[in-house]
């Protein structure tokens, strides 16, 4: 039997219950009193509007936000430098002296006009760390650059980074790999433990709060490869592997440290199919035999660069496991259940272009064009984006982060 067919008929016995967002049917006490999460774009919910590198980004205009939070759609009310925002020149022109001229203590204090509303989020909708958050009966967890005091952050902190990256600007550097935004998985363990001194001031106290968190370690490195395989060099995909266990390093010491910290149930998600981006697609095509798996039409080296990336999470976390017992660590599967849905999209109640994003344009099976980028004049929105899997070609649509979350909630948090 074929890999995808087996996969196919796993996920067919697995996921009879749709996620529904809603908190315990029994009414009781929630099991956790908060979520903190980690991450870059796919569980950011409002840093990446503030932060001054990224602010203004497509995801807080219209029409993203439009199926839960009811923003309108695409008004073409975004500027041009939109456009250059997201080729990655506009953030490539500002030196790094720009990019912290403003501090952050600044920042939060203008998060108020600037997080115009919950809907700062890449998506047309809900992440997984929404619904994750709704099913479990929480409130939305604040995002770190929103907030200032211990009150801010008693419900939970998101520290997660539109265009972060796992590993350091400095250390990219070093391979020849340049990152646009200055916040890396050890920043945001940083602000973590700022969050933590806010909360409590003895290390006993800090323990119990933190026993009584859940902490999802949303997907990271995937910015990381991404630059090492849009770089200017023979063997890119040589370049993005090369990467693989500095990131699960810098993974497994941001784990440790939330662990010293009291941490005692995490959820850590694994790496999404990247070979079945539409960006990814539009932008790196081949004739080269192989290049295209047949079953998904996805770009099968990427996929197996996003394979050896979760075997090597996986590894490190069994390990961890056994170093801390007493540390409930659970591995958040991003690869199987997207990938099951690009190769059988009608067994899930998507529509017949899962490679394609739902807000864009441009011709080309996969809609994706930065010039028609989503929420740009020239960009148009599907119809029915519950039945797309991408929603601007990089991030993915509400219905794709309910389905996962699903798989997610399966295990018992």
């Amino acid at each position: 039997m074929a890999p995808f067919t087996r996969l196919l008929l796993v996920l067919a016995t697995l996921l009879l219950v749709a996620v529904t967002g809603e908190a315990d049917a029994g009414g009781g006490k929630p099991r956790y009193d908060r979520v903190l999460c980690f991450g870059d774009s796919l569980s950011d919910t409002g840093n990446s509007a503030i932060l001054p590198a990224t602010a203004g980004g497509p995801f807080t205009n219209a029409p993203y936000g439009q199926t839960h939070f009811k923003r309108p759609g695409a008004s073409g009310r975004l500027v041009d430098s939109t456009v250059e925002l997201l080729k990655l020149s506009y953030l490539a022109s500002r030196s790094a002296d720009d990019l912290r001229r403003r501090s952050l203590v600044d920042t939060r204090n203008a998060a108020a006009s600037e997080l115009k509303s919950p809907s700062d989020r890449a998506s047309d909708g809900r992440l997984i760390i929404d619904f994750i958050v709704e099913s479990l009966g929480l409130p939305q967890p604040t995002p770190y650059l929103a907030g200032k005091t211990a009150n801010d952050f008693q419900k939970g902190a998101n520290f997660a980074v539109g265009g972060a990256t796992a590993l350091d600007m400095a250390f990219l550097k070093t391979k020849g790999i340049k990152s646009f935004v200055p916040i890396s998985l050890s920043n945001q363990t940083t602000w973590f433990n700022g969050v933590l001194k806010l909360l409590a001031s003895k290390p006993n106290e800090q323990r119990k709060l933190m026993a009584s968190s859940l902490f999802y370690i949303g997907e990271i490195g995937l910015n990381d490869y991404s630059f090492a395989l849009m770089n200017n060099v023979n063997d890119t995909v040589g370049l993005a592997e090369s990467l693989v266990p500095d990131i699960i390093d810098v993974i497994r010491s941001a784990l440790i440290d939330v662990i010293d910290a009291g941490a005692r149930t995490m959820v850590v998600t694994g790496m999404i199919p990247m070979g079945c981006e539409p960006e990814l697609l539009a932008l790196l095509p081949s004739g080269a035999s192989g290049y295209y798996d047949p079953t998904s039409g996805c770009i099968a080296q990427f996929n197996r660069l996003a394979q050896l990336h979760n075997r090597a999470l996986n590894r490190m976390l069994s390990k961890l496991r056994r170093a801390y017992p007493r540390t409930s660590i659970y591995y958040g599967d991003l690869y199987t259940p997207i990938t099951a849905i690009v190769s059988s999209p009608a067994t899930y109640g998507f529509g017949s272009k899962p490679l394609a994003a739902c807000c864009g344009g441009g011709s080309g099976p996969y809609n994706f064009n930065f010039t028609f980028f989503c929420g740009t004049p020239l960009s148009s929105t599907c119809d029915d984006p519950s039945k797309s899997v991408s929603w601007d070609g990089i991030h993915y649509t509400e219905a794709t982060h309910s389905f996962v979350a699903g798989t997610m909630l399966r295990v018992g948090l």
